[in-house]
């Protein structure tokens, strides 16, 4: 039997599984245990793949105690310390005819996963590919397989709600747009989505200006998203609270509770501009000019700020930004909270309709918001500000969303938890640390369970050890679950596979520091575009022979 670790999957293939029969077996493979003196690791910079005999396995097998297996795997904490840590699956786990992508292939990975004591896995449920074909016609077959294999596992499942695109955005490495009808709506009457000052349309997530209004072939996007969860309860509500243990309900681009503000697509957007506002389809600019007229200020109405900048500009670039700008002005106050309000009116709406679908079912309610930690140190928070979080040096904007997810008895899922400050470029002003602790006081304040992600792919132990510290706290408001992004052809390279195995252990003992590496060994970027590794790296093969 041969296992192989293709460049171009985002799983693990086997040529041939009938020589694995239990997942502890399988992790004897995938994590390459400590050697004995009979056994001999090979690198070869110029292979991509890592292939184990069967006879090899088998010899392993009997070297390594199953027992020492379960010991790296067990959990020996108790239940209230623990973290449960999931693993997002592929962007393209659905071909784009909505069948399970590599079944056999996703069979093994989850296999893997199982053995490294990883709770479970998260999977997008594609609104682009399961309403593809028409108005309230679904296709969740291909979720179904991915469903029972889950289960067949013993591992949970997180669905996210995705009525968001994919492609365009960091770590995106397929294009699923919206379904075909929407996107013929949006053809008839562009000012369906997003729209930034110089009329830039984004096709990533309907403007929330037209949530309440028939657009959609004559009911509002509100009520095709409710249809859309409504549909899958009816499919999986025979797994709800026992493999589906969670639906985190998209709210904007990404999934996340924010306006496309930094959109990489066609080089728009590079870090660590401040982004733009995404007010100006006609939907928003009637709402904009109704609060105005209703605060006697009809002139504040007439568009967003003119003085605001582009989107890859610096604060002190523009007036609206800078140390004393526009934004801390009469005017622009009134202009933040109605932008920032629309927003927490939007994820209002929309979980509002997931608390009504899936209360009752045992599987939880997650809403996710974005780890924007760029220009943190300044006292506008520009990057903030465009994306709808009013979170300046004078104001907390995470706390009045923290609230709105706690009145839904939803989860608060926050990126960026493996981010150090002292990897970021000092002239961004980022603090990834200090955002994390913001947030953490606002989810504590307003009593909502706090779960997290990574922002970015890493594999190395710097950052495994930054979650981990981020994880616990004396005071209560540790993390309740964490997803590790993504499973896909690096996470099964030794060095990373060992680092996952560990990171899991530790967090299962309620995050007892781990013995990983600080330095990024992965030599990982450290932002898309923005930090260059320092050496090009060489795949590597390994071999036991």
């Amino acid at each position: 039997m041969t296992l192989t670790l293709q460049s171009s999957a985002s799983f693990i293939n086997f040529k041939e599984t009938k020589g694995v029969k239990t997942p502890d077996e399988f992790l004897g493979m995938v994590s390459f245990a400590q050697a004995k003196p009979s056994c001999r690791l090979v690198a070869k910079s110029s292979m991509q793949e890592a292939q184990l005999s069967h006879e090899r396995i088998m010899e392993v097998l009997k070297i390594e105690k199953r027992e020492k297996l379960h010991e790296l795997t067990a959990n020996h904490s108790n239940s209230s310390t623990r973290v449960p840590v999931f693993v997002m699956l592929p962007l393209d786990t659905m071909t784009m005819g909505g069948n399970l992508n590599r079944p056999r292939a996703m069979n093994a990975s989850l296999m893997a996963l199982k053995s490294s004591g990883a709770e479970g896995v998260m999977v997008d449920a594609w609104w682009g590919l399961v309403e593809k074909d028409g108005p309230l016609k679904y296709n969740w077959e291909g979720y179904a397989e991915l469903v029972k294999m889950c289960q067949e596992h013993g591992l949970k499942l997180q669905v996210v709600m995705s009525f968001h695109q994919c492609g365009g955005n960091v770590g995106d490495s397929c294009s699923i747009p919206l379904p075909p009808w929407v996107l013929e709506e949006i053809s008839k009457n562009p000012d369906l989505v997003y729209t930034d000052r110089s009329g830039r349309r984004n096709p990533e997530y309907l403007s929330l200006g037209c949530d309440m209004l028939p657009v959609l072939k004559g009911r509002t996007p509100i009520q095709v998203y409710t249809d859309y969860m409504r549909s899958f309860r009816e499919r999986f509500n025979d797994y709800l609270g026992n493999v589906i243990v969670e639906i985190q309900v998209g709210m904007g681009p990404c999934g996340e509770l924010r306006y496309p503000a930094y959109p990489e697509s066609n080089g728009t957007w590079r870090f660590p501009g401040i982004g733009e506002f995404q007010c100006y389809d006609k939907y928003m600019g009637a709402s904009l000019a109704a609060v105005a007229k209703a605060a006697g200020k009809d002139d504040w109405g007439q568009g967003g700020p003119h003085d605001s900048g582009q989107y890859n500009q610096f604060p002190e670039d523009t007036g609206f930004f800078q140390r004393d700008g526009t934004w801390n002005s009469e005017y622009g106050q009134f202009f933040l909270e109605w932008y920032s309000g629309k927003l927490l009116e939007h994820g209002d709406r929309i979980l509002a309709a997931g608390e009504s679908i899936y209360q009752g079912t045992g599987a939880k309610l997650s809403g996710k918001v974005a780890g924007i930690h760029w220009h943190y140190n300044t006292r506008s928070h520009a990057a903030e500000l465009t994306s709808g979080y009013y979170n300046t040096r004078h104001r907390d904007g995470y706390l009045p969303i923290a609230r709105m997810l706690a009145k839904h008895g939803a989860v608060l899922n926050f990126t960026c938890m493996e981010m150090r400050d002292g990897e970021q470029p000092q002239s961004a002003n980022c603090s990834p640390e200090g955002l994390v602790r913001q947030v953490k006081t606002a989810a504590r304040t307003a009593e909502v369970e706090l779960a997290g992600e990574n922002a970015l792919e890493r594999y190395d132990g710097g950052a495994f050890s930054q979650v981990l510290a981020t994880s616990m706290s004396d005071s209560g408001n540790g993390l309740s679950a964490f997803t590790f992004l993504r499973m896909n052809k690096r996470l099964f390279e030794p060095e990373n596979w060992r680092n996952l195995v560990q990171f899991v252990k530790s967090m299962s003992e309620g995050g007892r520091k781990a013995s990983l590496p600080e330095c990024d060994s992965s030599r990982t970027d450290l932002y898309v575009r923005f930090i260059k590794e320092s050496h090009s790296k060489k795949a590597t093969e390994v071999a036991v022979v």
